[in-house]
Protein backbone atom coordinates (compact mmCIF):
# COMPACT_ATOMS: atom_id res chain seq x y z
CA UNK A 1 0.00 0.00 0.00
CA UNK A 2 1.34 3.42 -0.95
CA UNK A 3 2.27 5.87 1.77
CA UNK A 4 0.78 9.36 1.82
CA UNK A 5 2.36 12.68 2.67
CA UNK A 6 0.65 15.63 4.38
CA UNK A 7 -0.39 17.20 1.08
CA UNK A 8 -2.21 13.96 0.22
CA UNK A 9 -4.16 13.87 3.49
CA UNK A 10 -4.84 17.57 4.17
CA UNK A 11 -8.24 17.76 2.46
CA UNK A 12 -9.51 14.52 3.96
CA UNK A 13 -8.41 15.47 7.48
CA UNK A 14 -9.82 19.00 7.24
CA UNK A 15 -12.40 19.49 9.98
CA UNK A 16 -10.96 16.71 12.13
CA UNK A 17 -8.67 16.86 15.15
CA UNK A 18 -6.06 14.83 13.26
CA UNK A 19 -2.81 16.27 11.95
CA UNK A 20 -0.32 14.54 9.69
CA UNK A 21 3.20 14.94 11.00
CA UNK A 22 6.16 12.83 10.01
CA UNK A 23 4.91 9.27 9.47
CA UNK A 24 1.70 9.35 11.52
CA UNK A 25 -1.68 10.94 12.06
CA UNK A 26 -2.18 12.26 15.58
CA UNK A 27 -5.18 13.67 17.46
CA UNK A 28 -5.88 14.54 21.09
CA UNK A 29 -9.38 14.64 22.53
CA UNK A 30 -10.81 15.86 25.82
CA UNK A 31 -13.71 14.08 27.51
CA UNK A 32 -15.72 14.80 30.65
CA UNK A 33 -13.87 12.24 32.77
CA UNK A 34 -11.90 9.00 32.74
CA UNK A 35 -14.98 6.83 32.19
CA UNK A 36 -15.95 8.90 29.13
CA UNK A 37 -12.45 8.49 27.71
CA UNK A 38 -12.63 4.73 28.20
CA UNK A 39 -16.09 4.55 26.58
CA UNK A 40 -14.74 6.37 23.53
CA UNK A 41 -11.75 4.05 23.42
CA UNK A 42 -14.08 1.05 23.66
CA UNK A 43 -16.05 2.31 20.65
CA UNK A 44 -12.81 2.93 18.74
CA UNK A 45 -11.66 -0.61 19.57
CA UNK A 46 -14.73 -2.06 17.87
CA UNK A 47 -14.09 -0.02 14.71
CA UNK A 48 -10.35 -0.80 14.77
CA UNK A 49 -11.11 -4.52 14.92
CA UNK A 50 -13.65 -4.13 12.10
CA UNK A 51 -11.03 -2.38 9.94
CA UNK A 52 -8.22 -4.67 11.16
CA UNK A 53 -6.13 -1.56 11.80
CA UNK A 54 -5.26 -0.52 15.34
CA UNK A 55 -4.10 2.84 16.72
CA UNK A 56 -1.57 3.51 19.44
CA UNK A 57 -3.51 5.19 22.26
CA UNK A 58 -2.64 7.13 25.39
CA UNK A 59 -5.51 7.31 27.91
CA UNK A 60 -5.65 9.75 30.79
CA UNK A 61 -8.23 11.38 33.02
CA UNK A 62 -10.58 12.97 30.50
CA UNK A 63 -8.15 12.63 27.62
CA UNK A 64 -7.19 10.40 24.73
CA UNK A 65 -4.32 10.72 22.28
CA UNK A 66 -4.43 8.64 19.10
CA UNK A 67 -1.43 7.94 16.90
CA UNK A 68 -2.10 6.20 13.58
CA UNK A 69 0.50 4.76 11.24
CA UNK A 70 0.78 1.75 8.96
CA UNK A 71 3.89 0.06 10.30
CA UNK A 72 3.92 -2.45 7.44
CA UNK A 73 4.07 0.38 4.88
CA UNK A 74 6.40 2.64 6.85
CA UNK A 75 4.06 5.62 7.09
CA UNK A 76 0.55 6.92 6.66
CA UNK A 77 -1.75 5.08 4.25
CA UNK A 78 -5.40 5.26 3.26
CA UNK A 79 -6.12 2.84 6.15
CA UNK A 80 -4.96 5.49 8.62
CA UNK A 81 -7.08 8.20 7.02
CA UNK A 82 -10.12 5.89 7.03
CA UNK A 83 -9.61 5.07 10.72
CA UNK A 84 -8.99 8.74 11.62
CA UNK A 85 -12.32 9.72 10.06
CA UNK A 86 -14.13 6.97 11.95
CA UNK A 87 -12.47 7.98 15.23
CA UNK A 88 -13.49 11.61 14.63
CA UNK A 89 -17.10 10.55 14.00
CA UNK A 90 -17.15 8.53 17.23
CA UNK A 91 -15.60 11.41 19.18
CA UNK A 92 -18.24 13.76 17.80
CA UNK A 93 -21.05 11.33 18.68
CA UNK A 94 -19.78 10.98 22.25
CA UNK A 95 -19.16 14.68 22.83
CA UNK A 96 -15.36 14.52 22.95
CA UNK A 97 -13.66 17.70 21.82
CA UNK A 98 -10.24 18.35 20.30
CA UNK A 99 -7.78 18.96 23.12
CA UNK A 100 -6.29 22.43 23.25
CA UNK A 101 -2.50 22.31 23.27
Amino acid sequence: MATLDPSDTAAELDGTAFTHEDDSLTASFSTADFASAVRLLDAVAVVADELDHHPDVLVGYGSLVFDLTSHDAGGVTARDVRLAKRIQALADEQGATPAVA
